[in-house]
């Protein structure tokens, strides 16, 4: 049997009290907000004009490439190379149920490889434009640098809501992750580019699809609003 790490555990308390009606006083509460995406959460990322899932998988970038681990589309839906988790940005310790505002810089960390979504002054395999990798490891490894923390662009004032359109703006170049219709060759035939481009059109627009949402910490935001008035 798997052991579990305590901060597994504390995702697990926390997703079980979510989805149990808690009755105080004979009055059921409301059930968590799962709407958001908050810190803490795994997702998947999903492109809006392919419908690809942003992926990636033990293969790099051969050739002119960085050699780091590659980042595609991928276009069938149940794989579980297609998991993110959302992190704090590079430096900073993640609070569980925190939700992303318009302007928050943070990183996704592949859930399989628990290597972070990076991208830097290398160009893409077919395009040539910005190249998007993965690199480092997770909390417990190399912990990456600032070329893993991208800034959240969404309109909604409340900020990221699941299977809403947003962009994800690199930190330490200013590009757009971004994807388009064209596919690799062998060894991953099929997937499409994931590159990061300067540009906004509609092919740096993603949404959050399907995954396992932290609800919203509100005595967390209730204290972030009170620093935030000081």
């Amino acid at each position: 049997m798997m052991m579990m790490g305590s901060r597994a555990f504390a995702i697990f308390g926390l997703m079980l009290c979510a989805m149990l009606a808690v009755v105080v006083n004979s009055q059921v509460v409301d059930m968590p907000d799962f709407s958001f995406v908050t810190c803490g959460s795994t997702i998947k990322l999903q492109h809006a004009g392919t419908k690809a899932k942003l992926h990636s998988h033990e293969i790099t970038y051969g050739g002119s490439g960085s050699g780091q681990q590659s980042v595609t589309g991928f276009p069938k839906p149940n794989d579980s190379n297609s998991y993110w988790t959302v992190e704090a940005k590079h430096g900073e310790r993640c609070v569980l149920g925190v939700p992303l505002q318009n302007g928050h810089r943070f990183r996704l960390m592949h859930a399989n490889t628990r290597k972070w979504l990076h991208s830097h002054l290398h160009q893409s395999p077919i395009t040539g434009n910005q190249e998007v990798s993965c690199f480092g490891e997770g909390p417990k490894g190399d912990e990456g640098n600032v070329d893993d923390d991208w800034i959240l662009e969404t309109s909604n004032p409340k900020g990221w809501v699941r299977d809403e359109k947003i962009r994800l703006r690199h930190a330490s170049t200013g590009m757009y992750l971004h994807s388009h219709k064209q596919k690799y060759g062998r060894p991953i035939a099929g997937q499409f580019e994931v590159c990061a481009v300067r540009g906004k059109d509609s092919n740096n627009l993603w949404f959050a699809a399907e995954g396992i949402y932290l609800p919203m910490d509100e005595e967390e935001m209730t204290a972030q609003g009170k620093k935030t008035e000081l």
